[in-house]
């Protein structure tokens, strides 16, 4: 039988939204692969415990300002020069640190940005983490029929000026020939951002308007069998028979709702944030929250264990953020507001 092994993460986060990779030293399995430091959580430790402890043991530092996030399961085979073996994968983002970085074990270290990376290899378990990385703190969900289609691009153009990164095209109403105007309209505006688009809607729809991906609603990931190739893929869930549907699949992340109570549906009892938050525990994948969330929500969301929220209407009536500099006045940059 193969053993479990417990791992408390470490990804350490740069001001300008870099996170760090070391590689494995020689002497150990998997030697010259790159991974997020960290190590195995000893016997009566806490994963937050053992986190500093490697992370004093591995780099020379004390991590000051943690906040856990997701845990992935992954089988590792045995290979030359390790056993096979089993791992829990305890990931925690890590903002604030005391000293400087130490290459203690003889690794090497690189610095990376959540959309580009170039060291290689990457140990197979922390890859979909890397994908899960690139995912910004705020997810943006089109509202043209209440807004207007004048009305919504010039919003959307503004929140685009301030960062947004991730946007999901919502509008059912529409039929094929209006929806693939709009389409080829967003695409062109979110282009020179690079805000990747996701349709509401169905795989091959998707590819045929030229999206980076699709934002699957509850019945149709509850009908699915294997992730769409080729996209970016979120979907929508309510309930924990969903959430576990969207983790075998692998999405590549998902959105849980409604959190709060929302104009929409104000008679509807939101999850609030405690339920939100266990809900969370232990799933492997991205999870945003959704349903009465504004801006001021990012870090509440994030504390949960979540990578951020999603808004329909808060993010299209704020015209614009706060003139203050302090990092929390930066909700689109890609770790959130500790930038």
């Amino acid at each position: 039988m193969t053993k479990l092994v417990q791992v408390a993460v470490a990804i350490l986060i740069r001001p300008n939204g870099e996170y760090l990779l070391a590689s494995r030293p020689n002497g150990k399995g998997w030697a010259g692969w790159w991974e997020f430091p960290g190590g195995k959580i000893e016997s009566g430790e806490s994963p937050e415990q053992a986190l500093i402890r490697e992370s004093q043991e591995e780099l020379g530092i004390t991590p000051t300002q943690i906040q856990p996030w997701i845990k992935r399961r992954y089988d590792y085979p045995a290979t030359h020069d390790a056993e096979a073996k089993t791992v829990l994968l305890h990931f925690f983002f890590v903002h604030a640190w005391q000293g400087e970085l130490q290459a203690r074990e003889g690794q090497q270290f690189a610095w990376q940005h959540p959309r580009t990376l170039n060291v290689s290899p990457v140990l197979p378990a922390n890859a979909p983490i890397m994908q899960a990385l690139s995912l910004p703190p705020v997810y943006a969900i089109s509202n043209l029929q209440e807004m207007g289609e004048h009305a919504f691009l010039q919003a959307l153009k503004q929140q685009l000026d301030h960062g947004l990164q991730l946007l999901q095209i919502r509008e059912s109403h529409l039929d094929d020939a209006a929806l693939a105007k709009l389409s080829e309209e967003v695409l062109q505006l979110c282009a020179p951002y690079d805000c990747r688009c996701l349709l509401n809607g169905s795989p091959e729809q998707a590819l045929q308007l030229g999206y980076h991906g699709v934002h699957l609603n509850s019945q149709r990931l509850m009908t699915l069998t294997n992730k769409p190739d080729n996209l970016l893929v979120g979907a929508s869930c309510h309930n924990r028979v969903e959430l576990a549907q969207a983790q075998s699949l692998q999405l590549d992340f998902a959105m849980l709702s409604p959190v709060l109570p929302t104009k929409s549906h104000p008679e509807a009892t939101g999850l609030g944030w405690e339920q939100f938050g266990e809900m969370l525990n232990g799933l492997e994948i991205p999870v945003y929250a959704l349903g009465g969330m504004l801006f001021e929500h990012v870090s509440q969301a994030q504390s949960c264990g979540a990578r951020g929220i999603a808004m329909q209407r808060a993010i299209w009536e704020q015209q614009s953020h706060p003139a203050d500099s302090s990092p929390r006045a930066r909700p689109y940059s890609t770790h959130g507001y500790r930038s």
